[in-house]
């Protein structure tokens, strides 16, 4: 497993008054540092270190988010009164529920 393929984020702490290094597929890992490059190799050297601890004992390894393939599909449960709503929506642009939808979760 490539440590490297994992997604990671680097932001501003206020609170710390220092960068943090952080990891979507470990999100209980962290790395303050006083600069974003600084961040960015601790978090990636943390990672490496549990990745390889959890080879080594024989654990499952969170696989990358950007190896993972998806279908495009997902299910979302919404009260009838949105759904009634969202419908009228797509009917009145003359599309589907299913491409307002999209747009809309797209942003």
């Amino acid at each position: 497993m490539n440590f490297d393929h994992y997604t990671y984020r680097l932001t501003w702490s206020t609170e710390d008054g220092e960068h943090i290094g952080l990891c979507t597929e470990f999100p209980s890992l962290s790395w303050l540092a006083p600069t974003p490059e600084a961040a960015l190799a601790g978090i990636r050297q943390i990672v490496a270190e549990v990745v390889a601890d959890m080879q080594n004992n024989g654990e499952a390894i969170p696989e990358p988010l950007a190896e993972k393939r998806y279908s495009g599909e997902f299910r979302v449960r919404i009260p009838p009164e949105v759904h009634r709503a969202l419908a009228m929506q797509a009917a009145e642009q003359g599309i589907s529920l299913n491409r307002l939808a999209s747009a809309k979760l797209a942003g």
